[in-house]
């Protein structure tokens, strides 16, 4: 049952985090925060999203507020370090904030860059962690695709490439002509049907994210219904909704690779004391924001109307 709007609004909380380097094309990470019977939840959709795709982010928001957690199979999760498509020097930088990582994920395809810029990156990253992934965000074109996969291997081998191009076919083609293993990201988080891309054999991973797909207890479902690995992922969440990332990631029957959930070290500020990884792992567990954060990380009065009419436009739509 969908809380009634008023009692959501009641509980709401919109912080703007600071980050340290550009992610996602962004400097300020905003989120609305709910606070329900059973806890927090977060509601991030991303602001280029319209209503019935943000709506997915808001249930989750509710099931984390108002329903009881499953219980997790495990208690610490191994995370990947997150290296933002920054310049080749800065990648010590951004590697220390992910202590003990011996997986890193590495952004490419970045608008106004080049493969240059890219494998510049990755071969800086490969100097300290053993293992690389990459993430194109759909960037490429299927020919981009081979020649960067090609480019990206030739100093060390790739875990394997995330969603190198835009649509399924094309990921499903670039399969059959790369030895690197790819992942889908996008075309199982933002699809209408969430199962395409495994039932066209056009991954070797499935990469899935709690919020976007509607909550833990969807993202389970969908994860039964796979049979290639999976690895959860964070949506630049705050502490808040990484809990519920740490959550079904704890959930998962198997957990063969590191998850990408330790992005909260791109914040300068989260809503709670920063947690450091412990050898890589991150433990598994609840989070309420301190009351000080959330005073001191609140967002303008506008931004925070205009979370409140999202949440408005989304609310009839989660039910």
């Amino acid at each position: 049952m969908t809380p009634p709007l008023d009692e959501l609004l009641d509980g709401l909380h919109v912080v703007a985090l600071p980050m340290r380097v550009r992610f996602r094309g962004i400097d300020v990470r905003e989120v609305a925060l709910i606070e329900g019977p059973a806890g927090w939840g977060e509601f991030g959709a991303f602001t280029e999203y319209g209503p019935d795709e943000a709506a997915h982010w808001l249930a989750s928001a509710v099931e984390a507020a108002y329903l009881a957690p499953p219980p997790p199979l495990r208690q610490w999760i191994p995370i990947n370090a997150t290296v933002p498509a920054v310049p080749a020097e800065r990648v010590p930088e951004v590697l220390a904030r992910f202590p003990g990582a011996g997986t890193a994920k590495v952004k490419v395809a970045e608008p106004g860059q080049s493969l240059a810029d890219d494998l510049a990156r990755v071969d800086a990253v490969r100097e300290h962690v053993a293992r690389v992934r990459v993430d194109a965000n759909g960037g490429w074109t299927i020919a981009e695709a081979v020649a960067a996969c090609a480019a990206l291997t030739a100093g060390g081998p790739l875990e394997y490439v995330e969603q190198p191009c835009a649509t399924v076919a094309e990921l499903a083609e670039l399969r059959r002509l790369v030895a690197v293993p790819v992942a889908a990201d996008e075309s199982i988080r933002k699809a209408d049907d969430p199962l395409l891309v495994v039932r066209s054999n056009a991954a070797d991973v499935a990469v899935v994210k709690v919020a976007p797909l509607g909550g833990v207890a969807r993202l389970l479902g969908i994860a039964d219904q796979i049979d290639v690995p999976i690895v959860v992922s964070s949506a630049l969440d705050s502490a808040v909704g990484m809990a519920r990332g740490l959550l079904a990631a704890a959930c998962l029957p198997q957990l063969p690779y590191a998850c990408g959930l330790g992005t909260g070290g791109l914040f300068v500020d989260d809503v709670v004391e920063p947690v450091a990884p412990v050898d890589g792992r991150l433990p598994v567990g609840p989070v309420g924001p301190d009351p000080g954060r959330l005073a001191a990380l609140a967002a303008a009065p506008d931004r925070r109307q205009w979370w409140i009419d999202r949440v408005r436009a989304c609310h009839p739509l989660i039910g």
